[in-house]
C-alpha cells in the first residue's frame, strides 16, 4: 500500500495507471462498450465510392476498408493484445526466473551451460527470430504468444542471474547452509523473496515490450491473423490508406503508444520505489 501512495504522488504515473486500468476495462467489457460487431461489414459504412468513412456521430472513429466501426474493432483489439502481452510476457518472467535463479545458485556445469544457452539466445535480434519462429508455426493468438515468451526471457534471466550470484555469497545463505536446509528451501524461501521486486519490476515493463513486440509481428504479417482484431493487424490492413484514411492508422498507432509509454512510466517508478538505492535519484 505505502509502494502504490509512493507512486500515485507522481502525476504522470497516477495518469498511466488510471489509463492502463481504464484500458483494461474496455477490453475485458468490450462486447457492452462497443457499440458494433468488429467483424460487422456496413455498406452505409463506406463512401459511394467504396472508401472508408472518417469520424462522425455514427461511426466515432470512423471506419475501416471494409465498412467496419474502427472503434469497435480497437476495442475488441485491447483484448488481444493486453492478452497476449500479459500471457507472452508472464511465460517470459518465469522461464527467465527459473534459468536465472537456477544457474546463479547452483553454478558449476549446469549454471554454465544454462548462460551459455542464454547468451546465445541474446545474439539473435529478437524481432527476426519472432517472425522466423512465427513463419514456422501457424499463426495464432497462443502461438504468438509464445514466440514472443521464446524471445523476450533472456533479459530478465540475465538480470536474476547476477543478482542471485550476488546474494549466494551472502551471510545469512551460509548460515542457511550451516543449518542443514536444502537447496530448495534456500531458494524459494530466502532467495526467491528477495528477488521479487526486481521480477515485479520486469513483469511490469515487459507488458509494453510484448505488446509492442506483437503488434509489430501482427503489422508484418505473422502474428495474429485476420478476422481477429489487434492493433497491429489493423494497421497492417489499413497501412494502404494511410494518406487518404489516416484514421485508420491513428488511432490504433496512438493506442499502441500509449499503452507502451504508460507501462513503461509505471515500471520506471516500480523501479525506484522499490530499490533503495535509487531513492531520490528521479
Amino acid at each position: 500500500m505505502s509502494t502504490l501512495k509512493t507512486l500515485l504522488r507522481r502525476p504522470s504515473v497516477a495518469i498511466s495507471l488510471l489509463f492502463i486500468v481504464a484500458v483494461v476495462l474496455l477490453a475485458i467489457f468490450a462486447p457492452w462498450a462497443a457499440p458494433f460487431d468488429p467483424s460487422e461489414q456496413f455498406i452505409e459504412g463506406l463512401s459511394l465510392e467504396g472508401a472508408p468513412l472518417p469520424p462522425d456521430a455514427t461511426y466515432r472513429m470512423g471506419t475501416d476498408l471494409l465498412g467496419r466501426d474502427l472503434l469497435s474493432r480497437l476495442l475488441y483489439g485491447a483484448r488481444t493484445s493486453l492478452f497476449i502481452g500479459l500471457l507472452a510476457n508472464g511465460i517470459a518472467v518465469l522461464i527467465g526466473t527459473l534459468v536465472g535463479l537456477t544457474a546463479g545458485f547452483v553454478r558449476g556445469w549446469l549454471g554454465s551451460v544454462l548462460m551459455r544457452f542464454t547468451d546465445l539466445m541474446m545474439a539473435f535480434p529478437a524481432l527476426l527470430l519472432a517472425i522466423a519462429l512465427a513463419a514456422i508455426f501457424q499463426p495464432s493468438v497462443w502461438i504468438v504468444a509464445l514466440v514472443i515468451a521464446m524471445v523476450n526471457w533472456v533479459q530478465i534471466a540475465r538480470v536474476i542471474y547476477s543478482e542471485t550470484v550476488a546474494l549466494a555469497a551472502r551471510d545469512f545463505v551460509e548460515v542457511e547452509r550451516t543449518l542443514g536446509a536444502s537447496r530448495l528451501r534456500i531458494l524459494f524461501s530466502h532467495l526467491l523473496p528477495h528477488l521479487l521486486p526486481t521480477i515485479l519490476v520486469w513483469a511490469t515493463l515487459g507488458i509494453s515490450t510484448t505488446v509492442l513486440l506483437e503488434a509489430t509481428l501482427s503489422f508484418l504479417g505473422v502474428g495474429v491473423q485476420p478476422p481477429t482484431p489487434s492493433w497491429g493487424n489493423i494497421i497492417f490492413e489499413s497501412q494502404t490508406y494511410f494518406t487518404s484514411a489516416p484514421w485508420l492508422v491513428l488511432f490504433p498507432g496512438a493506442a499502441i503508444v500509449a499503452l507502451s509509454l504508460a507501462f513503461n512510466l509505471v515500471g520506471d517508478a516500480l523501479r525506484d520505489a522499490l530499490d533503495p538505492t535509487l531513492k531520490g535519484r528521479s
